[in-house]
């Protein structure tokens, strides 16, 4: 194959925009090289194509028709501009099923009251045995009756459950500051009576009771919050 001068006369076609530029009197501006042909016209326009921009039809929906506004929208030309203009949507937390939370706290209150009723029922029918032989002295280990502690576990599953839901509100991470806010109490409910009771197998028996009511509400408030979140 042998070797030919691109500047050949030969090969200059006045319509070829690679050749032209070696013609006498060829300007950038000249209008025999920039107008386009007629069937170029056809196909891209009135010479406008170059200068063309890629346009989002999104981006002024009123110049476009419904039709052609929702075609845009699943185009898949424009999904990387599918967010232009729109705000970022901000986080919000999930919300809690309000009845199904509360019914999960009742049963924790029923739970916590059985529990506190059924372990001092024990403790005062061990210490009926130890008063009825006699060897060891007289027993006293409950300052209240079973039924005081069963009311008392009730109430305090509830006020567990008052206290998780402000905290879920208020708070980033609301089993975590519940579970040391509730472990702190019942430290404090166990540790009391031991220092103040008079009698030290009051103060056993008590603490007990008190150990016995705060695990329920411990362990099973959380779980019922988290159950009770709509995700």
């Amino acid at each position: 194959m042998s070797y030919r001068d691109p500047r050949d006369p030969r090969d200059q076609d006045p319509r070829d925009q690679g050749t032209a530029r070696y013609e006498a009197g060829y300007s950038p501006q000249s209008r025999a090289y920039s107008q386009p042909t007629d069937r170029y016209q056809q196909q891209y326009g009135d010479g406008q194509y170059g200068d063309q921009q890629y346009r989002d039809p999104r981006d002024n929906p009123a110049q476009y028709n419904a039709a052609q506004y929702n075609a845009a929208q699943s185009d898949p030309r424009y999904a990387g501009s599918a967010s232009y203009g729109k705000q970022p949507k901000q986080r919000q937390r999930p919300s809690i099923n309000a009845g199904l939370y509360a019914g999960g706290v009742v049963m924790t209150g029923v739970v916590t009251g059985l529990a506190a009723w059924l372990v001092a029922w024990i403790i005062r029918a061990i210490a009926q045995r130890v008063n009825e032989a006699g060897n060891l002295g007289v027993w006293n280990p409950l300052a209240q009756d079973e039924y005081w502690f069963a009311i008392t576990g009730f109430l305090c599953a509830l006020a567990g459950g008052a206290l998780w839901y402000v905290l879920y509100l208020t708070t980033p991470s609301p089993n975590q500051f519940y579970r040391w806010i509730v472990g702190l109490l019942i430290a404090a409910a166990v540790i009391i009576p031991l220092v103040l009771s008079a009698q030290i197998s009051t103060g056993i028996g008590t603490a007990v009771v008190h150990l016995v009511i705060g695990l329920p509400v411990l362990s099973l408030i959380p779980a019922m919050g988290e159950k009770s979140i709509q995700r």
